[in-house]
Order: structure tokens, then sequence, then C-alpha cells
């Protein structure tokens, strides 16, 4: 995988939108923003059906910031070249593995919770869904991300130490919004659904192209799905 990683070039030109005011988006704007985050993940479960739901959640955050960042979409995507669409098949790869690697050791150590997969039920329609409430996901992690590159490049004028910063909290936050103390433990939270997004965003961070982490993530999620809606072997 690291072989393969060395022959990949992507644009280096580009920039992490809104933290150098690139555009500007204004402070009513990012509240109005960090508002919709919980908006619209609780409200999606308000739908009739995990399609309806899943289509509510992508949208209710992407038409705003969309509408902020004056419709230039190329702020957030671009179209994926042949070694983008790679780099995401490879994070879903190394994910994959490293889900595999850390549920053993979990497992061993009894920190993996009593989870189980009669606990999400699943069809057809929950796969198809997919395709919205993924780019919902990563928009639920993008929109916080950038905001707070904006807030510590303000204070420290230094891009990476600033996306490292927001990188842990992103992340952090993320794990734990997947505790459920009848299900799982923290740690296996942080380490599975925290740590283990590093693979996706570590796909923005090398592409500025969030095409890339919401393709890997889909695969992700589609792959566990169809494998849960399958059963046993």
């Amino acid at each position: 995988m690291m072989n393969i990683m060395k022959h990949l070039t992507f644009d280096e030109t580009r920039d992490y939108p809104y933290y150098r005011h690139n555009p500007k988006i204004a402070k009513w704007q990012w509240f109005v923003l960090i508002f919709l985050l919980p908006v619209a993940l609780f409200g999606q479960f308000l739908f009739p059906s995990e399609f309806t739901g899943g289509i509510f959640f992508c949208f209710a955050l992407l038409i705003p910031l969309l509408y902020f960042s004056k419709w230039d979409y190329k702020l957030l995507f671009h179209k994926p070249t042949k070694n983008e669409l790679i780099l995401a098949v490879l994070m879903f790869a190394g994910y994959m593995i490293y889900a595999i690697v850390i549920g053993e050791i979990l497992t061993v150590l009894n920190l993996a919770g009593s989870e189980t997969a009669s606990s999400f039920p699943v069809d057809i329609v929950s796969i198809i869904s997919l395709i919205f409430s993924m780019m919902g996901e990563e928009l639920l992690k993008f929109i916080p991300l950038m905001f707070l590159l904006r807030l510590f490049y303000k204070f420290t004028d230094n891009t990476k130490v600033s996306m490292a910063l927001s990188v842990a909290i992103v992340l952090t936050v993320f794990g734990l919004m997947h505790y459920y103390p009848a299900e799982n433990t923290i740690i296996s939270v942080l380490l599975l659904q925290g740590l283990g997004s590093m693979f996706e965003m570590y796909g923005y961070i090398k592409t500025k192209n969030l095409f890339v982490p919401y393709i890997a993530h889909l695969l992700t999620d589609a792959v566990a799905f169809i494998a849960i809606m399958l059963g046993p072997m």
C-alpha cells in the first residue's frame, strides 16, 4: 500500500477553504452552520424512512454551506482524478484492516462492548440511503473542522499546527458520538470511529476534495451493511 502511495500525485495548488477568509464566512454564518449540525443529525430520524432522512441529513448541511460559499462548489468538491479514486480505495482498505485488527485486540481485552449485528436492522433501502447519509457524515466532520481551523489559525498563524489540533478535536468528538453504553465502550468508539476516521480525514487533507473521504466512507459502510444484511456465512 505504501509503495502505491509513493506513486500517487495530487493537485498541490489546492488549499483548505475559509480559514484565511478564502472566502470569508461571517461569524453569524458560522453560528448557523454549527447550529445546523445537531439539527441535521437528529432531524433525520424524524422522517418515515432512512432514505428521506438521509436526504435531509445531507442537504440540511450542504445547501447552507454552499449558499454561504456563494455556490462555489469547487471549494468543497472536485471531479475525482484517477489517483484520488485510488487513494479513496486505499483509505477504505486501510480502515478495514485497521478495524479488524483493533476489533480483535479490543475483544481479547474485553473492551469491545456487546454490540452485535442484530442491533442494526439493514435492508436494501438502508444501503441506498448511504449515498446521502455518508455525505452528511462527512459534512458533519468538515464544517467543525474548517471552523476550528479558522479559529486556531487566527491565533497560531500556522496551518499545520491548526489542522492537527482541529483534526484531534473533530475525531475525538466524532468517536464519542458513537458511544452507546449498552452496546460499546468509550475506548472502542475512540479507536474505531474516532481514530479510525483518520483514514478518511487523510484523504481530504491530501486532496482537499470531499469526494475522496466520501467515497472511502461510502465503501466502508456499504460493505459493513451488506455483510450485516447477508448474515453469518
